[in-house]
């Protein structure tokens, strides 16, 4: 078999029996001579949950990975030409999508004996989030081969949430030609709405210095949870790297383990061939010795009938 073969059937495995089909196969390409396929399928990481989750999706739901393939390239389009209209309307279909799928793939994981809690839930969102703003993203999660999940770029569901939000301001009013009187009383009712606005726009102001506040409290929030992990990341890629190491010497253990196997066998082959030698010569020497007590015994009966 080749890589990509391998590949294909390591990541429809359950998370738990990853590691021991990957440690069979590179025994196998080893025996086979090929050291070179060896050392890659040693390098092909175990999936995370979600990853797999994400995966399973991506083989039972062909479908839906067309359309949030699809989806995601009009987002984008609709993002680089500034389509407030379809901006609206796609990132509706996108949150409503985004939602079924996850929910799907929660659903296909606990089926598979393996259920997800809500933090493994939210990568496989964000996952999806990342699917739909990045085409590279796009591919790799529609391989069916994930090792980890995906995140979108800062900002991007903000930013299309901000586009469909924006309306265009409506004209101001024209004045016709009316009696004083109207004029006056018109005056006075602006004077109540200037106060009214007034009060309207310092709340809106407020609003939105609030919103500001908890948008930079958000951005820091998401700034160190994403620090948190690629620290764990960076933690799980050293463990894996000690488990390949450790795999590989355990895998180079195991034939030397075969080889002595083989050399003790060829040893007790040799001593058994040699306690039947041994066994062989000692019944032909007491046959030699029994025969020459009887050669003695009979010319010692010669000698004394002299």
């Amino acid at each position: 078999m080749d890589l990509e073969s391998i590949a294909k059937e390591l990541y429809e495995l359950p998370p738990e029996d990853f590691i021991d089909a990957r440690t069979q196969h590179a025994a196998a390409a080893r025996k086979a001579g090929d050291r070179e396929l060896a050392s890659k399928i040693g390098a092909l990481r175990r999936p995370t949950l979600s990853a797999w989750a994400s995966n399973l999706l991506v083989r039972a739901q062909p479908d839906a990975v067309a359309g949030l393939l699809r989806l995601g390239e009009g987002l984008r389009e609709a993002h680089r030409e500034l389509d407030r209209e379809q901006l609206r309307e796609l990132s509706s279909q996108q949150h409503r999508l985004v939602g079924v799928l996850a929910r799907q793939a929660r659903q296909l994981a606990a089926g598979a004996g393996h259920p997800v809690s809500e933090v493994v839930q939210r990568e496989i969102e964000a996952t999806l989030h990342a699917v739909l703003a990045d085409p590279q993203a796009a591919q790799e999660w529609a391989s069916g081969q994930l090792v980890k999940p995906l995140n979108p770029p800062v900002g991007f569901t903000a930013a299309a949430v901000s586009a469909t939000a924006r309306t265009a301001a409506p004209p101001p009013p024209t004045r016709s030609s009316r009696p004083a009187s109207q004029d006056q009383q018109d005056g006075a009712d602006s004077s109540v709405r200037s106060a009214k606005e007034q009060r309207r726009e310092a709340e809106r102001q407020q609003k939105v210095a609030q919103a500001r506040q908890d948008a930079e409290s958000a951005e820091q929030q998401a700034r160190e949870r994403e620090e948190e992990r690629r620290r764990a990341e960076s933690a799980q890629e050293r463990a894996e790297k000690q488990l390949q190491a450790a795999e590989a010497r355990s895998a180079a253990l195991a034939e030397e383990v075969k080889a002595a196997q083989e050399q003790t066998r060829q040893a007790r082959s040799a001593l058994d061939q040699a306690r039947r030698g041994l066994s062989d010569a000692a019944r032909k020497a007491r046959e030699a010795r029994s025969g020459a007590e009887t050669a003695r015994a009979r010319a010692q009966r010669i000698e004394d009938a002299k």
